[in-house]
């Protein structure tokens, strides 16, 4: 539905009045009290649309808030395990077509609690990202009600079916399909990419919780919900009463009580104060938060129990039904975490902590063949992340514009900055933010989740006393409740949640809002102007900085005594006692085992590679030059580092495959770790097996180091001395010539 607003206005709290409403100047008072009862008048009216737009929206077949037309290509309820999941592919317009020759993408938004669309409910959006950057794209959504039975395990076999028709319908030379998971969704694909890694090209997860004990202490108040409450046992009771299905409303609602402030008072008062203008984009949010879904009691329960109190995935032990391991090291596509330091729902720490978790040093995450690249926000918000527009003009963009490069990144963990442009004549042109890449390490990846052992054995108090509970439910006040709330009782009790009424109460059902939509347009064609300057309105605008400061404090104080009760509770002897905590020296999580015959693979790996280092040609003896002219770079700019994919085109038009050249980086930049002296020594030994053509061609892809700006002195001299081998094979072939 679109907002009745008026046509134009000019500033905050100001208004252009139509020409016919040529009202005379009022004093201040005066001019103040019109102004605000237009105001009060205008913003019913949004309420009133609101209402409307939240019974109209859930009287859709399949409620989204896409805004790209799409075409289903499988629903889930098709497949041999069947859930509430559907594939789409996103229709591109006219003048974007799809270049069929691109690896496509895949956008997954979360279900926790919202339904489905997010990720590209406007034009600068992820989805809007990838339709500019010419990709074919897909989109992974699901209905308000779950399959009866459905479980997070075949949901996650679901995901695996729609990943093998995208590769079924796009058997692209540029890789596997890139795939970008929001919030819950995040877990959700690596879950997925764990058990069929095969399937994934280059994964993207933003405002992901993987580490879920992880926090900054004074900080992240979220995560001691579950301890405060005694665990899982108030999930499985909201199911029940829910006849077998959990209302997410209250996961959105859970979401609204951390800031009280912008629940309760910023977002109503941001409307009203900017009623002129703000309607539409009110709307258009509120549609997306109003459209509550359901999970089945199976897979809210797991949920609750295997990650959010459990941490079971960051530690791999999670396990399917046929008993393989869900271990996120098991996936060999890299992974680009997008966090923020501004996010209180997926702050850093639980976005990066499985890294700490997984992984005890750097040797690890190599030995591991894995490519894990972070990049953080300084203030955006949680929704931010994978909403914001400004993040989809910068981050998402660089992301997708870049993502041929993140795939051929060799083993490691890199940390990914996106430098501001120089702004001219006001405007910030999109092709001049720069993405720069810069080697990491599980240090620095440690200096930002702080891990902190004694936190970590409160949770796991909190772990074991859950289950205690939820035992104790099981046994006593299941069976009441499940015979108590029948599916009407459970129905009528989901339509009088708080979060539906403050939608339904007002709304063209009510009879007073004929008189409110009247009265509204008259309002729109009389409405009159008020100056910024009006000491009323300058008194309005204090009054709700001091409301909002209220709530903050309130806010503050009220985490600091959640987390202040949470130490108190746990770190009593009393219950360690009853959770098993035998003493301050027993680990709270044991550390992530690794397969029997880990460290028999890597030493046949290395007895590989030593065999490895005299074979290949100019194109190997290419990548070798290039990652020894880097090494003393601190960080790599997005021109530079693609250098390496350009090595790769003159071979586009013998049948290029992006998996073999990919094989191709990580094994030479492994050569390299092993034994650079070797590698570099080896290289005219590589250049001898191709001829000359090639290797100028080479040489020139590796010379246009020079035309990204200068180059440091080290830099300078061992470009110089790659060119002078490549100068000497030529001539070495030349020689050889009758």
């Amino acid at each position: 539905m679109k907002a009745e607003t008026p046509n134009s206005s000019q500033g905050k709290g100001r208004y252009e009045a139509s020409p016919e409403a040529d009202t005379p100047k009022l004093p201040h008072l005066a001019e103040y009290a019109v102004d605000a009862w237009q105001r009060s008048i205008l913003y019913a009216d949004v309420m009133r649309q609101r209402g409307n737009q939240y019974e109209t929206h859930l009287a859709e077949r399949v409620p989204n808030v896409l805004n790209f037309p799409s075409e289903v290509v499988i629903s889930g309820k098709d497949l041999p395990r069947p859930v509430n999941y559907w594939l789409v592919r996103i229709e591109p317009p006219h003048d974007k077509p799809a270049d069929h020759m691109k690896r496509p993408f895949v956008v997954i938004d979360p279900r926790a609690g919202h339904g489905p669309g997010i990720g590209g409910f406007k034009v600068d959006s992820e989805i809007g990202v990838v339709i500019d950057a010419g990709h074919p794209c897909y989109f992974i959504g699901f209905l308000p009600d779950p399959i009866e039975g459905q479980t997070i395990e075949d949901v996650m076999h679901a995901e695996a079916a729609f990943l093998e028709k995208v590769i079924e319908l796009h058997p692209c030379p540029e890789g596997k399909p890139a795939v970008i998971g929001n919030c819950q969704a995040g877990w959700q694909i690596l879950m997925t990419a764990a058990i069929r890694p095969e399937l994934f090209g280059p994964i993207i997860v933003a405002g992901a919780p993987l580490s879920y004990w992880a926090g900054w202490r004074g900080r992240d108040p979220m995560r001691y919900t579950a301890g405060l409450l005694g665990g899982s046992w108030l999930t499985a009771m909201t199911s029940d009463m829910g006849a077998g299905r959990f209302d997410g409303a209250w996961l959105v609602q859970n979401f609204e009580n951390l800031n009280p402030a912008n629940t309760l008072w910023n977002k109503q008062h941001h409307l009203y104060a900017n009623i002129d203008t703000e309607a539409p984009r009110y709307l258009d949010f509120e549609k997306y938060w109003g459209g509550y879904v359901y999970l089945n009691d199976v897979e809210m329960q797991y949920i609750v129990d295997n990650l959010f109190i459990g941490n079971r995935l960051s530690s791999a032990e999670l396990r399917t039904s046929d008993g393989s391991r869900i271990d996120l090291r098991n996936i060999r596509s890299p992974i680009v975490v997008f966090c923020s330091y501004g996010d209180n729902i997926t702050p850093p720490p639980q976005a990066l902590g499985w890294i700490t978790d997984l992984y005890g040093d750097d040797e690890d995450v190599l030995t591991h063949d894995q490519t894990i690249i972070y990049a953080t926000h300084d203030s955006v918000g949680h929704l931010g992340i994978f909403v914001s527009g400004a993040v989809s003009r910068k981050e998402h963009h660089k992301f997708t514009t870049n993502i041929d490069l993140i795939d051929v990144l060799p083993a490691g963990i890199y940390r990914a900055t996106i430098a501001e442009p120089a702004q001219k004549d006001g405007a910030v042109p999109l092709d001049n933010f720069e993405l720069s890449i810069e080697p990491a390490d599980v240090a620095r990846v440690r200096d930002i989740v702080q891990p902190d052992p004694e936190s970590d054995r409160r949770f796991n108090a909190v772990a074991q006393l859950s289950k205690i509970n939820l035992g104790l439910y099981r046994q006593f006040l299941q069976p009441w409740v499940r015979h108590t709330f029948t599916p009407q009782a459970a129905q009528w009790l989901q339509a009088m949640h708080p979060l539906r009424l403050s939608y339904e109460w007002w709304s063209d059902q009510n009879p007073l809002s004929s008189h409110i939509a009247d009265t509204a347009t008259k309002v729109r064609k009389q409405r009159v102007a008020i100056d910024d300057d009006n000491p009323f309105l300058q008194m309005q605008e204090i009054g709700s900085q001091a409301i909002t400061q209220a709530l903050d404090h309130w806010r503050d104080a009220r985490d600091s005594a959640y987390e202040r009760a949470f130490e108190w509770i746990y770190d009593s002897p009393w219950m360690r006692i009853i959770t098993g905590q035998t003493g301050s020296d027993e680990p709270a999580h044991a550390g992530p085992c690794t397969a029997p015959d880990h460290d028999a693979l890597i030493q046949q790996k290395i007895t590989e590679l030593r065999t490895e280092i005299a074979e290949g040609g100019a194109l190997e003896a290419g990548i070798r030059a290039l990652i020894y002219i880097h090494r003393f770079c601190s960080s790599i700019d997005e021109r530079r580092a693609n250098l390496l994919l350009e090595l790769h085109q003159p071979d586009c038009h013998r049948g290029f495959d992006m998996a073999s050249f990919r094989d191709t980086v990580r094994r030479q930049a492994n050569i390299m770790r092993l034994d650079e002296k070797a590698a570099i020594a080896s290289l005219p030994q590589l250049l001898a097996r191709d001829n000359p053509a090639r290797i100028r061609e080479i040489a020139d892809g590796v010379a246009r180091m020079r035309d990204f700006g200068p180059l440091s002195t080290a830099e300078e001299s061992s470009l110089s001395q790659m060119l002078g081998i490549f100068d000497h094979a030529v001539t070495s072939h030349a020689l050889k010539l009758p």
